[in-house]
């Protein structure tokens, strides 16, 4: 670890980023990463954990793009299978439950229930046949190997299922995550190894020196319009969608360019979609989407349609919702569910690589990454459950091209031993038993459901502990009031949070899966925050009008594309 970073580890505390400005703007790094989502979250962690001097800047908030928006499970992509992938299988399927072990309140065990149709995707033959390949090549074993049901078995493990189109089942293991939480946890791991992160940090442009290689970044600061500069001996841009507008302006476009893609979500309350247990299924133009029951919601995505519009503002069309609603309908016709039986949705993009004469689902998965003359070094493609070995893979590449940063300097990548937070749970054992405390708790305190228990640990973990602890200290209002103000409290003084979207969509996800309850505490959420943050009337309402606009989009399906 450098020296000046010994002196002080920096806190991941918005209250603390005038001083993190301050010092990074008189700080050369060995490193500046640009984009703040789980791919430039992980890169900070692996470098800043091999002892590299790490500086990660962010345009909006972290997590805001496609971090936020995947189908938020850690899986091996058993489609991938069908295309021959078995690389990409292989590492996604070992990466599942070193994720899992690294935050197992965070990445939690979901068995998956892959129901058989006559003419479907996958045959009884082969299904059996690939879960098995699945099963062997991510090491899979004990109770999570796979099972194939009979008719009666799967119709017992999902009611919902029409008996008429079911011939069979099978049954495997996967993780459900909160793919912005992760992001968040990434990025507190490696503050507490010194790295330096900050959101709303926009680099406007790179300016090069006399041999034509980046200098310095020309960056903006969105909260006080203050321009400034950061330098670095090494560049890497995990931009996500915005890549190649980045190797654009750095004037590195090769042969290799980004094939984008748009996925939505639908979300239902579980009184209109009362699924039992998660649900893999055909779609009748031979795609296959998921069902998820998570809290008291059950969502669906996704699709996968080439996107061409607005990188900053993604939104779900009708064209979405309808393809959605009949895929779920012809699975569970009973349900019969419409456009007002939606509570809200989520739309975001895949950052593909181009491959000519191919469909948006048959695009390969893989990253890759660009490396330039000029110094910036670009990764593209993957996905979220590779987020550590893409950072292992751009770590690797920094110290072999960059002559002024040697191998022999770094430790090598050991993020696979790295817990994501700082009093961790050992596994899913234990979670199960701090919740049954965390309930207790509060119960005590006047909580009749188990539902917020069982939200804030799989939010927080055994970092709810901090939250109870400060909802003490507030009085005369509802435990759930006091709830949420000590959440506030926690995502300013330990998770950056700097505005209302930050809290209700990145921190809690309440904008999608609570949705109700963002208009219910806004106006408690509003008063915490100007406090602790110091807004004007100003502030207060333009933070209000962004939020405004996120609750229309996450409850509107629009005609056309935003451009």
């Amino acid at each position: 670890m450098h020296p000046e970073e010994a002196m002080k580890t920096p806190r991941f505390s918005i209250i603390d980023r005038a001083q993190q400005l301050a010092t990074a703007q008189n700080t050369v790094y060995d490193m500046i990463i640009i984009g703040g989502g789980v791919t430039g979250a992980g890169i900070a962690l692996d470098a800043a954990s091999r002892g590299l001097h790490v500086c990660l800047i962010e345009k909006n908030d972290f997590a805001s793009g496609t971090s936020n928006k995947s189908t938020k499970l850690i899986h091996g992509g058993l489609r991938y299978l069908k295309q021959f992938e078995i690389g990409l299988v292989k590492e996604s399927g070992s990466e599942r439950a070193i994720v899992h072990q690294l935050a197992p309140h965070l990445v939690v065990p979901e068995k998956m229930l892959l129901p058989l149709i006559e003419g479907g995707t996958y045959g009884k033959m082969m299904t059996a046949i690939g879960l098995m390949v699945y099963d062997f090549l991510a090491n899979v074993g004990g109770d999570d190997k796979r099972k194939m049901l009979s008719v009666q078995e799967t119709l017992a493990k999902e009611p919902l299922l029409d008996p008429t189109l079911i011939t069979g089942g099978g049954y495997y293991a996967e993780y459900r995550t909160d793919d912005a939480r992760l992001t968040i946890e990434l990025l507190k791991k490696a503050a507490s190894y010194g790295a330096c992160s900050i959101n709303y940090c926009e680099m406007t442009s790179f300016v090069y020196d006399t041999e034509g290689c980046i200098q310095h970044l020309a960056c903006l600061d969105h909260n006080t319009g203050q321009a400034f500069q950061l330098s670095a001996k090494s560049y890497v841009s995990a931009t996500g969608p915005w890549v190649d507008l980045l190797r654009a302006k750095d004037d590195s476009m090769n042969s290799k360019r980004l094939h984008l893609t748009k996925g939505v979500h639908i979300v239902f309350p579980r009184s209109k979609f009362p699924l039992s247990q998660a649900v893999y299924f055909d779609v009748p133009d031979g795609r296959m989407i998921f069902a998820i029951p998570r809290g008291n919601t059950t969502y669906v995505g996704t699709t996968d349609t080439n996107y061409n519009a607005n990188l900053n503002r993604v939104v779900a069309t009708k064209a979405d919702a309808s393809y959605l609603l009949d895929a779920v309908n012809n699975m569970f016709p009973s349900l019969a569910l419409t456009l007002a039986d939606i509570d809200s949705n989520w739309a975001g993009l895949r950052p593909l690589i181009h491959e000519d004469g191919k469909d948006p689902s048959e695009l390969s998965r893989k990253d890759e990454i660009f490396v330039s003359d000029t110094g910036l070094i670009s990764i593209a493609g993957g996905k979220l459950t590779g987020y550590r070995k893409m950072a292992q893979r751009v770590i690797d590449t920094v110290l072999k091209t960059v002559s002024t940063l040697s191998e022999n300097q770094f430790a090598t990548s050991h993020t696979h031993t790295i817990p994501l937070t700082d009093t961790p749970l050992a596994n899913s054992e234990d979670v199960t038993t701090y919740l049954e405390a965390v309930n207790q708790r509060l119960k005590q305190n006047g909580m009749l459901t188990d539902y917020y228990g069982s939200y804030l640990v799989s939010t927080y973990g055994q970092q709810t502990d901090k939250i109870i602890e400060q909802a003490s200290h507030f009085t005369n209002e509802t435990i759930e009031e006091r709830l949420i103000r000590a959440e506030v409290w926690y995502s300013v003084h330990y998770e950056m949070a700097n505005g209302l979207a930050d809290f209700f969509v990145r921190r809690t996800g309440r904008l999608y899966f609570d949705i109700h309850s963002v208009s219910h505490y806004l106006n408690l959420v509003t008063k915490d925050l100007s406090i602790y943050l110091d807004w004007n009337t100003d502030r207060i309402q333009q933070e209000q009008q962004a939020l405004a606009l996120l609750l229309e989009d996450a409850r509107t399906f629009y005609d056309n594309e935003i451009l």
